[in-house]
Order: C-alpha cells, then structure tokens, then sequence
C-alpha cells in the first residue's frame, strides 16, 4: 500500500519537523475553536430565529440578534485561522494531501465559492431585514452551506489517509468529480464537530451574555440557555467521539491507547467533556449564573479542543505510518535567520490582534436591540 504514496520532495524543510508541527496543531486549536462557535451559532441562532418569529418573543429576537451579529466576525477569525494549518500540513504531509485533493479536485475548489456564498448569507441574516421569518430561511440556507464546508474538509483530511483508494478514484473520474465513499471514519469525524459546535457555542454564548448592553433579561436568558446547551450537546460530541475511536483501524486504536502521553490526552480530553458537562449543568439549572462560571467553562472548551486536536494528529500520523508514510523522516537544512523573521512577524501580528482586542473592550458598551 505504500507504493501509491508518491516519493518524497527532494527540497528539505526549512525547520524540523517538531516546530512545523507545533505551529500546525497551535493554529488548528484555534481554528476549530472559531469553527466550532461558528457552525454552532448559526445553528443556535437559526433556531432562535424560528422560535422567535412563531412566538413573537422579543428575548429570542434580541438574543438571536446578538449572536447573528457577530457571525461574519467568527468567519473571519475561522479563514485566516484555517489558512496557516493547511499551509502547514502541506509542508509535512504535502505528498497525501496534494493528491487526496487532485482526486475530488471539483469539490476541494468549489469548497471555496460554497464558503463565499455561506458569509454572503450570513451577512444577510445579520443585518436588521434578516429579522423573523427571512432571517429563519437565511440561516437554514447559511447552515447547508458552512455544513458542507466542514463536510468537504473532512472528506479531504480523511482521504489523505487512505492511499490505497487514491489510484482507483482516480481510474474511475480521473476529472475530480467523486467523493471518497466506503470509509466508515467520515461521517462521525463531521458529526463530532457538528455536535459538539453547539455546545462550545453555548459557552461562546455565556461569555456573550456578560455583555451589559443586552439588557437584563437577555442576558440572562443568553448564560443560562448557553449553560443548558452545553451541558446538553456535550456529552453528545463525547458519544460521537468514541464511535469516531471506534471506526478507527485496529493498529491505530492500539497506537492511541499505548504510551504515557497518549492515554493522558485521551485523559484530558474525557476530563474536560465531564467537567463542561458538570458546569453546565450548574450554570443552567443552578441558583445564579456567577462571572466566572463562563470563563471557566470557556477554558476548559479549549483545553478539550487541544486534547482532540493533538489526537487527531496521532491519528493521522499512526494510519500514514502504517502504510509507509513517515513524517518524521524528512531532511532538514534549517534556515534560522527565515525562521527567526518569521516568529518576529507572528510575534508583531499577535500583538496588533492583542491590541485589537483591547481597543474593542475598551469601548463604550452600546445598548443593543434587534427586536
């Protein structure tokens, strides 16, 4: 099986390997994370939307208000956070990647005009027209779109595993008009970020409700409906998450449970489902909501998203290793002084989004109204 891997790229890497990977993996924590408040916002919202129009509710309406508002934002963070992690993969995994993505070449390109018509939308359902009804049919239309997207990508970053099925797609449409089929991996790598958007976007929507200019009554609504969803899409994502583990080839499931450091993500990771599932429940159901109780949670989602994303690198690196793609083994001749550049440039962009971020809190609260 090894043989369908095209050979390796004769120029070396500019850094080794462990730095490209931990750019890789910082960056994809991230992006998930956005990904994550995105797709489960517009879920969220859209829902809001209909409740709201059906029963005239002015909370609902201002509630779903907020969130839609801040939509196209989240887009934007998701873009340029996905940008850096495909760029880097194709760095260590160029020779998978490249060819999983000329073999449904049709559907990885029109990934890109289903995303721009998606942010089309969801600029449409934010704006004050896209209230009631129209703002319900604009974010079904918006959700088939972004669920599409994040279903391409999974196609994708899954067929880069499986190149013993490269060569006989090709054979069959050797014009990129298929989609990996017979992987039974697919469905529940999607559904797990499906599910588990909603409650990650419940914690988004806790730390939203803070937010003074709401209003009192929205506010509350906002923390507690946040807190109920997490606690209750959580648990879910945790299911998905172990029918995910258990679609896995055998080799590979051995892999993750053997070594100190996997069964410790594999720890982390099952800690932090629990504990949002627990805080949840007590934000949501308890006496009061307390300040601290969305930023706790808010830390806990992103620990859970790093365990899951440094699992899912041993994944993938544990099924391309057992059919003949070792990433590790790739010649090095560090450039220091790009390397060098390159970090003061992040370093700078860091400091500027930093500085964004305070110039936004330090803003003058704005009561807010969509009803």
């Amino acid at each position: 099986m090894g043989g369908a891997i095209p050979v390796v790229d004769p120029i070396p890497l500019p850094a080794p390997v462990w730095l490209f990977k931990f750019l890789d993996l910082l960056v994809l924590a991230l992006h998930f994370c956005a990904v994550e408040l995105l797709l489960g916002g517009l879920l969220i919202s859209t829902a809001w939307a209909l409740a709201a129009y059906r029963n005239q509710d002015s909370v609902l309406r201002n509630a779903r208000g907020a969130v839609a508002a801040r939509l196209p934002i989240v887009t934007a963070f998701v873009i340029n956070l996905g940008v850096p992690p495909l760029l880097f993969t194709q760095v260590l995994y160029g020779r998978a990647l490249y060819t999983s993505s000329v073999v449904m070449g049709i559907f990885w390109i029109a990934l890109i005009f289903i995303l721009m018509f998606g942010y089309f939308l969801l600029y449409r359902a934010a704006a004050p027209s896209g209230n009631g009804k129209l703002g319900f049919w604009l974010g079904v239309l918006a959700c088939a779109a972004l669920l599409k997207v994040a279903y391409l990508l999974s196609s994708n970053m899954t067929l880069m595993l499986r190149p013993e099925a490269w060569l006989e797609m090709y054979r069959a449409n050797p014009h990129g008009a298929q989609l990996p089929s017979g992987d039974p991996t697919i469905l529940p790598r999607w559904l797990y970020m499906v599910s588990g958007s909603i409650g990650i976007a419940g914690v988004g929507i806790m730390l939203l409700g803070l937010k003074r200019g709401l209003g009192d009554e929205v506010r509350l609504f906002m923390q507690r409906w946040g807190a109920r969803l997490a606690a209750a899409f959580i648990p879910i994502q945790a299911g998905v998450g172990y029918w995910a583990f258990q679609t896995q080839p055998q080799g590979v499931r051995e892999g993750l449970l053997q070594g100190a450091f996997n069964t410790s993500l594999i720890g982390v990771w099952a800690a932090t489902m629990l504990l949002l599932t627990l805080l949840g429940l007590a934000g949501g159901w308890g006496a009061s909501v307390r300040r601290a109780l969305p930023m706790a949670m808010a830390a806990a989602s992103f620990g859970n998203i790093a365990a899951m994303v440094l699992l899912r690198d041993a994944i993938r690196d544990l099924t391309l290793a057992a059919k003949g793609f070792d990433v590790w083994q790739r010649t090095v001749a560090a450039n220091w002084a790009i390397v060098s550049l390159f970090f003061f440039l992040l370093v700078t962009a860091i400091g500027f989004v930093g500085w964004m971020i305070w110039v936004l809190t330090r803003m003058r609260e704005t009561e807010e109204r969509y009803a």
